[in-house]
């Protein structure tokens, strides 16, 4: 009952944000990077802060720290969802809400200084991995839908470390999300709001998973994005591109911009294919050993990645 009352709320909340991203013009506007080509209401995504909010009501006394943190990168995203802002202000945003969650887990006791130093650079990193890889119909909410569902089973069948309904909260605000933008022509997108705040919120799950069994094994349920962000960045790289410009060399931005694929396709594409990694951990752990399993998963991975530059050679020809 409790979740359909979330479900409810939620769903409202997305309603009434709406009118007013409606009211003050918070839209998005097509350009040459873009996917799509109508304007459509930006920050949408704004949910995922919802529904944050909604699981602090109820546990104000708990993940305190992780609520602070969670509200200051998306006051921050959505400012510049609104208007841009400097890298900066957003570098040391994320750097601080970071701190905050390491503070509320006491990283700081348990690493030695250069593991901290790695953990800051791998979980911004995998912040803005996640907000780069927003860029179709459907494949943030249903990625994070196949990243959050791969936690749930873990917690509920492996190996228990947070509150269930701390991952089934954003997963009930990823079908709300779902509901006005795995459309052929999307309500709303999600924003910067939208992909960095529900990445930060798998961000702080990862980390507790990560303390509670003493492995890495669990970065696979985001090896995906992973192999398609750092395979991109390294062809960005090889072409002498500035990595702080606009581009449309991902993956799914080939497959939706140049072969004309349903971004609901795509998306499901990514998210399946997900799915079937998270399984396969499922499967191997603790039956083979943890490097086993990454490699069995990473290099087929960037395998079908090089499939991008056949169909670029098409182009091409």
């Amino acid at each position: 009952m409790i979740y359909l009352v979330v479900f409810t709320l939620l769903l409202v909340m997305e309603l009434f944000f709406f009118k007013i991203a409606d009211r003050y013009n918070i839209i998005d506007k097509p350009n040459h990077r873009s996917a799509h080509t109508e304007i459509t209401l930006r920050g949408g995504g704004i949910i995922f802060w919802f529904a944050a909010l909604l699981y602090f009501a109820q546990h104000f006394q708990d993940n305190y720290l992780f609520f602070i943190g969670i509200s200051l990168v998306s006051l921050v995203s959505f400012w510049d969802d609104i208007q841009s802002l400097s890298t900066k202000i957003r570098f040391f945003t994320h750097v601080l809400a970071i701190s905050l969650l390491f503070v509320e887990i006491d990283i700081y006791s348990l690493l030695p200084w250069y593991g901290i130093l790695f953990a800051y650079f791998f979980f911004i990193g995998t912040i803005n991995a996640y907000n780069f890889m927003d860029g179709i119909n459907g494949i943030t909410g249903l990625y994070t839908l196949a990243v959050l569902g791969s936690l749930w089973y873990v917690n509920e069948n492996i190996q228990l470390f947070v509150d269930s309904d701390f991952i089934i909260y954003p997963m009930i605000a990823s079908f709300v999300f779902l509901i006005f933008n795995y459309r052929k022509k999307a309500k709303c997108f999600a924003g910067d709001i939208g992909s960095i705040a529900v990445a930060f919120w798998i961000v702080y799950l990862m980390l507790q998973l990560f303390l509670a069994t003493n492995s890495i094994i669990w970065i696979l349920f985001l090896v995906v994005y992973g192999v398609e962000t750092s395979s991109t960045v390294f062809h960005r790289i090889q072409m002498r591109e500035k990595l702080s410009e606009a581009h449309r060399w991902h993956f799914y931005q080939i497959l939706c911009n140049e072969y004309q694929l349903d971004h609901r396709l795509v998306a499901a594409l990514y998210a399946v294919l997900q799915i079937a990694v998270s399984f396969f951990v499922f499967w191997g752990y603790q039956r083979i050993p943890d490097w086993s399993i990454m490699i069995m998963v990473v290099l087929p991975l960037f395998a079908l990645y090089t499939v991008k530059f056949y169909l670029l050679k098409r182009l091409q020809a």
